[in-house]
Parts: C-alpha cells; sequence; structure tokens
C-alpha cells in the first residue's frame, strides 16, 4: 500500500504531527504585509495551530480536517507563547 504525503513528510521529519478527523472552534484571518495568518482554534486543544497563505482563504470554523504540523513558540514582551506552525491541512 502506497503512504500518503503525509505519512511520508511525518517519515521525513520526525518532529512533525499529523492529526485527522480535528473539529475547528475557532478560525481568524488577519492580513500581515503581503500574507495573511490564519490562526486556528481546535476543540480539546489550549494551543492556536498557525499558517500563512498568499490570499484569503475560506472560514473553517466548525470544519473537520487533517493537518500536520510542529510545535513552535513567538516571544513578545519577553514571554514565550507556544503555538503549532501548520505544514498541510486538509478538509477531511
Amino acid at each position: 500500500m502506497p503512504k500518503s504525503p503525509s505519512q511520508k513528510l511525518v517519515d521525513k521529519h520526525s518532529q512533525l504531527t499529523h492529526s485527522e478527523n480535528m473539529k475547528v472552534v475557532s478560525h481568524v484571518q488577519r492580513e500581515e504585509n503581503d500574507w495573511w495568518l490564519n490562526t486556528l482554534m481546535i476543540k480539546s486543544y489550549d494551543v492556536p495551530f498557525k499558517y500563512k497563505r498568499k490570499k484569503p482563504y475560506k472560514d473553517l470554523k466548525g470544519a473537520m480536517i487533517n493537518i500536520t504540523y510542529y510545535p513552535s513558540s513567538d516571544e513578545v514582551a519577553g514571554v514565550a507563547f507556544e503555538f503549532m506552525k501548520v505544514v498541510r491541512l486538509k478538509i477531511s
């Protein structure tokens, strides 16, 4: 059986995590320079999932998604904030 593209990514990069059938509770998009920064909140997770796109994307609130991500953090005013950096997202 051939491997899916997401499984190939996870096999190649050990820090990646792939999850399927996750429900989006909140989806916010905002423009930042020439990019659209998207932030997702997923049911049962306290950490935001972030990704960038060149164009705005349809609202994902309430959608079931398959997502490939890795943990990351930003520092704002000397305080570290954890988030998940999305590498691949697909509506399931």
